[in-house]
């Protein structure tokens, strides 16, 4: 099955007006500056642009550009139970996050016509960068500090229920955790390999994946980043900013444990994972709400884990096949390096082992 995806890369945006950018900066902005020059970013796998905006008074400011300002409804991937969108996703997931304290960028202005968002300069520290790949000796402790602001996403965000918040309308189920897999196949498998998997080897495959989707699906669901890894977390002296956050949704606890701690751009310890997971244990129960089984946890853990790293893949290859970037493949083997893990560890999921590896050479 093909995994159709609403966001087909673009033509390129030009850059922005800069008159009107000027023009924004002196009429709009609280901080009375004015603009000194327009700066491009590295982009990433999304079709926005970014841009710091230098100002007078050595103040920066960053411009979020959007792909499509009048068709911004989309998400950047199929969702389910999404529902009409009647603003920027961005902004209603924003004011979420706002009300719940956690530290997302102020937004300044958005200049709706022009597709333009002025947002709050944390800085280029990614928390990869501020951890030096994971060499720095500050890397526990930036990562207690993000195992903090995870614990926040999810207890002040979850409770109480939203309905104005697109979040709380749509949901890691089933038909997207097996979205997901499909895309792995298709391009993880399929386009990488070079052909399709066999139907023999196919089916057994996916059988797994359905079983493995009605567990993590069947979790209780909290407010879900989605994207929680150290390329979305920015270190800001004592602050930790959180980015990227528009396409939250509801999900298991485990989702957003996963995506930080088996991050494909950084690889941690396991003993300091298995410190961050107890961290955030300890804080969820703190907050009110106790996770259970802790040996259980772990099994959710590890097999959302899975899920997530074999969507990344197929993602990855994606990212390069159609939209004409080859940067993240360099980070495939990291993602597989954690899925082959899994593999070895859990025994009933020899299958997925067996069936893959013919095609995948860094499961054997």
């Amino acid at each position: 099955m093909a995994t159709l995806d609403p966001a087909q890369p673009k033509i390129a945006l030009a850059p922005p007006d800069r008159a009107r950018v000027a023009r924004t900066v002196e009429t709009h902005l609280h901080v009375r500056a004015a603009l000194i020059d327009l700066v491009a970013l590295p982009g990433d796998a999304s079709n926005r642009c970014y841009f710091r905006l230098m100002l007078s008074g050595n103040r920066s400011v960053i411009l979020m550009q959007l792909a499509e300002p009048e068709t911004f409804k989309q998400s950047e991937e199929a969702v389910s139970g999404a529902v009409a969108v009647t603003e920027l996703p961005f902004l209603n997931v924003h004011r979420r996050l706002v009300k719940a304290g956690v530290t997302v960028p102020t937004l300044h202005y958005y200049d709706q016509e022009a597709g333009l968002l002025y947002l709050e300069d944390f800085g280029d520290a990614l928390l990869v960068q501020a951890c030096d790949e994971g060499r720095s000796a500050d890397t526990a402790r930036y990562y207690r500090r993000a195992i903090d602001m995870l614990v926040r996403i999810h207890s002040k965000a979850t409770s109480p229920a939203d309905d104005q918040c697109i979040a709380f309308h749509r949901a890691f189920d089933v038909p997207l955790l097996m979205w997901e897999f499909d895309h792995f196949l298709e391009y993880g498998v399929g386009a990488r390999h070079g052909k399709p998997m066999c139907a023999d080897d196919f089916q057994p495959v996916r059988d797994v994946f359905q079983q493995i989707a009605e567990l993590i699906a069947g979790q209780p669901r909290l407010f879900t980043h989605r994207d929680y890894h150290s390329r979305n977390l920015i270190v800001e002296g004592d602050r930790l900013g959180v980015i990227d956050f528009q396409d939250a949704l509801m999900g298991p606890a485990a989702y957003d444990l996963a995506s930080l701690l088996r991050d494909a751009y950084i690889v941690l310890e396991e003993s300091l994972v298995d410190a961050l997971i107890a961290a955030y244990l300890d804080g969820m129960a703190k907050a009110g709400m106790d996770l259970g089984d802790r040996m259980a946890f772990r099994r959710v853990f590890d097999l959302t884990s899975l899920q997530r790293n074999l969507k990344a893949a197929g993602r990855f290859v994606y990212i390069d096949r159609v939209k004409k970037n080859s940067k993240f493949l360099a980070d495939i083997p990291r993602v597989l390096g954690y899925v082959r893990r899994n593999l070895a560890k859990y025994p009933e999921l020899f299958p997925l082992r067996k069936h893959l590896a013919p095609y995948v050479l860094e499961l054997r």
